[in-house]
């Protein structure tokens, strides 16, 4: 088996056997999934990103998209960028973005050892020991209950310059796993569609749910492949328009999945016991963080107009 296949049919695995309802139900109250952190840390994978791990940059997202396909209650992708920017993964450490003289929206902020405030404008960061006398910190949440905390930042923090677009990065990674939840939330429905019965039958068998399903699958396909494609894209000229694309698509897709999901699932995926919600909410949430569709479709398309009429078929029809 493949170096790459191996790593990402483990993350399966172990993602797969702890990542249950009762785990994603007590991260939402808060309780930081330390058994989780633990097992990542102890299996090497908070090294994934790490410029001297041996493993390509690429093959990490793909990890990501693994634990947005089982709503794993950690920001892997922050934790994974922040130890490669710091050069340093044995501390947990977070990424925020800075606004207002703060560091917001810091996923576990108020767990963290360090809080990485990126600044996309100068494509620069800063670091905050959190709860500090300095780096007060306040909790919040996102739309499926993820923590999303504010720390402030100290006078007189030193600014560290990136050489890579972190905001692209980043926006990636929740694509990714925007991605990954999707297909997780099409599994559940397909499996529910053929368990539940009405008039004697298995509700897939209506021809309404059927087509449902259809357009379902192909908003999944179609996420899939775009992420797929900006990924593939992370050594190229076209990657930040890659990403791009794929944020945006990928967003759109959220919204018809989430929405059939619920739809076919009925009053039972409205309700807190069933474990469709983990999911719907985080394909909700996810979409605007890192910038929504609106945002990057307003990046490709100053773009795609900056190009002119008489090049806007050669981007459109090549790779190149």
């Amino acid at each position: 088996m493949p170096n790459d296949a191996m790593i990402i049919d483990a993350a399966e695995r172990m993602l797969a056997e702890r990542c249950d309802k009762a785990q994603l139900d007590a991260a939402e109250r808060g309780e930081f999934p330390e058994g989780l952190w633990t097992l990542l840390r102890d299996a090497g994978f908070h090294q994934l990103a790490m410029p001297d791990s041996g493993v390509p940059l690429g093959e990490a997202f793909e990890v990501v998209r693994v634990a947005g396909r089982h709503a794993l209650p950690l920001p892997l992708t922050e934790m994974l960028l922040a130890a490669r920017w710091l050069g340093d993964a044995d501390r947990l450490a977070t990424i925020g973005l800075v606004r207002g003289g703060a560091i917001v929206d810091a996923p576990w902020g108020r767990r963290a050892e360090l809080v990485l405030g990126l600044d996309p404008e100068r494509n620069a960061w800063c670091q905050v020991v959190p709860g500090a006398a300095a780096g007060a910190l306040s909790e919040g949440a996102n739309l499926a209950g993820e923590p999303r905390d504010a720390v402030a930042i100290p006078e007189g923090v030193e600014w560290v310059s990136l050489t890579e677009p972190a905001l692209v990065l980043l926006a990636l990674g929740r694509a990714v796993a925007m991605a990954g939840c999707l297909e997780a939330c099409l599994d559940m429905t397909l499996q529910y569609a053929g368990e539940r019965e009405q008039f004697g039958r298995p509700i897939a068998r209506f021809q309404a749910i059927q087509h449902n399903l259809a357009v379902m699958a192909g908003e999944v396909a179609a996420a899939g492949r775009a992420a797929d494609a900006a990924v593939d894209a992370l050594d190229g000229d076209r990657f930040e328009l890659e990403v791009a694309a794929a944020k945006a698509r990928v967003g759109e897709a959220a919204g018809v999945v989430a929405e059939i999901a619920q739809q076919v699932h009925g009053a039972m995926g409205f309700t807190h016991e069933h474990r469709l919600h983990h999911f719907s909410r985080r394909a909700w949430a996810w979409r605007d963080e890192y910038g929504n569709e609106t945002y990057w479709q307003e990046r490709l398309g100053r773009h795609l107009a900056a190009l002119g009429a008489d090049r806007l078929w050669d981007f459109l029809a090549t790779r190149g």
